[in-house]
């Protein structure tokens, strides 16, 4: 038998041999590629996730009396409200504190925002109960209970801040596709305007939230502003959020499919207070070069704090965080001077409403 060299039987084909492997290869190739994209997506279109409609949803002002965009924005919807209507959806705009508003302060006995926990939330009403605990206990019955099927679907709170942090998404659950998928819809709609998101889950700072009594709890912190003032900027960017937000919903529940998104958000890690003396009190203050660089990076080595004797305390960290709330005036008597965060990103999935074929209106 006679052993043929492959190189050599390579170097008797001629060229137009050659070619037309070369192209019988290369179609070859060119319909599995073919075939791997309608296999992906098959697959992709088979991984959308059917999530209930979005029916009930409410807009909260006022839960701090002296945030004033809020206030202003949802007692003139309780009037007007053909802007925040849509079909298929009822859309309750609700003032949360209405004692604190009428005083313009940021409450009357402590904190609506952080009293919405079970041990608050279950508390005997007695004569002496604070007026907080007493108004979470109404919200809750309204649009609550908290954690029930009953809860209203979505909730928008208005906030304002005095640090500036521009038109900032609140997220409080890392795993809502839903809402990841309406801050993604809202952040595209606002570009190039930036609309940071930041993530409050953690597993030892719990905020326990006017809005965390909804499926879907979404805040909205405009600034800067000062307490107890309206600016038309910072009041016409709040607007824009909701808006978009409302039109994110009613899209939704008129049956159009989200596809997968990533979005950038930043998660808190820590709670950052000012130096104090033995006698607690503030002896140092925000550095100029820290003051207004919300979500700026801050590197070990930059300034954070300046004391009145000229001195600086610089930031000690091993990796690069993302400041926010810097200098917020209401967070003094919270003794924290800013919040920092981490960069990280947030993936939702493929989703559309599960009444898709029902009847919306």
């Amino acid at each position: 038998m006679r052993c043929v060299c492959p190189t050599a039987a390579l170097r008797r084909q001629t060229p137009c041999m050659l070619s037309e492997r070369y192209e019988l290869y290369f179609a070859v190739v060119f319909f599995c590629f073919q075939q791997f994209l309608k296999l992906l997506k098959s697959m992709t279109s088979c991984s959308v996730v059917p999530k209930p409609p979005v029916r009930r949803v409410a807009i909260f002002g006022g839960t701090h009396g002296n945030e004033l965009s809020g206030i202003f924005l949802v007692k003139y919807w309780q009037e007007n409200g053909a802007e925040i209507q849509r079909a298929g959806m009822e859309v309750k705009p609700f003032i949360t504190n209405p004692r604190a508003v009428e005083k313009c302060t940021r409450y009357i006995d402590c904190d609506l925002n952080r009293v919405f926990d079970p041990d608050n939330l279950g508390q005997t009403v007695v004569e002496d109960i604070p007026y907080e605990v007493r108004r979470a206990q109404e919200i809750n019955h309204i649009f609550g209970p908290k954690g029930s099927d009953d809860a209203y679907d979505l909730i928008f709170d208005l906030h304002n801040t005095t640090a500036n942090m521009g038109g900032t998404l609140i997220l409080e659950n890392s795993r809502d596709d839903f809402t990841i998928q309406m801050c993604h819809y809202i952040k595209n709609a606002l570009a190039p305007e930036r609309v940071p998101v930041l993530l409050i889950e953690h597993p030892n700072l719990k905020y326990a939230t006017t809005r965390s009594v909804a499926k879907h709890p979404v805040g909205v912190e405009v600034g800067p502003q000062s307490q107890g003032v309206v600016r038309a900027d910072i009041l016409d960017k709040m607007r824009k959020i909701v808006k978009h937000g409302l039109d994110f919903v009613h899209l939704f529940n008129e049956g159009k499919e989200f596809p997968p998104c990533t979005i950038e958000v930043y998660k808190i890690t820590e709670k950052v207070d000012y130096p104090r003396n033995k006698n607690d009190e503030v002896i140092a203050i925000i550095h100029p070069n820290l003051q207004d660089q919300d979500w700026q990076p801050l590197n070990n080595g930059d300034p954070l704090f300046l004391t009145l004797d000229g001195e600086v305390i610089a930031y000690k960290g091993d990796c690069t965080a993302y400041p926010t709330f810097i200098n917020e005036a209401a967070y003094y008597e919270k003794k924290q001077a800013f919040v920092k965060t981490i960069k990280m990103e947030l993936t939702a999935g493929h989703i559309r409403s599960s009444a898709v074929g029902q009847n919306t209106s």
